[in-house]
């Protein structure tokens, strides 16, 4: 079974951070006048069982950037204002074997000062 969630999100360059089961997906983003803020709706398995993984999301004004790495979501327009609130994910680096995904560098490289400490890991 599945179900889906509402979670407001605060705007500007504060990230949002949801607690979501894998497997989730999200399904609409709007700006609802009564509550003034950004609403999105995540699809997401109800067992138990599956885990849950923290995922973090920012609303940027339009114009405002983002980093390249930041995945687009949707569009919340307020129909009484200028506003346009766009809605990213920010992007979660995948570790296998030691690698993280995109990047190619291992984990104990990340904490190098040094090029010889580089060469010597």
């Amino acid at each position: 079974m599945k179900t889906i969630h509402k979670f407001r999100l605060e705007c500007g360059k504060e990230v949002n951070t949801l607690k979501l089961r894998e497997g989730y997906r999200v399904v609409r983003c709007e700006y609802l006048v009564p509550m003034k803020g950004v609403y999105l709706w995540v699809e997401q398995p109800l067992s138990a069982a599956i885990p849950t993984v923290k995922r973090q999301f920012v609303v940027a004004y339009s114009g405002d950037p983002v980093p390249s790495s930041y995945e687009y979501l949707d569009t919340a327009l307020d129909p009484f204002g200028p506003e346009a609130y766009h809605v990213f994910e920010v992007a979660q680096p995948v570790v296998s074997n030691g690698i993280v995904a995109g990047r190619g560098v291992h984990p104990e490289l990340l904490n190098a000062t040094s090029f010889e400490q580089i060469r010597s890991a």
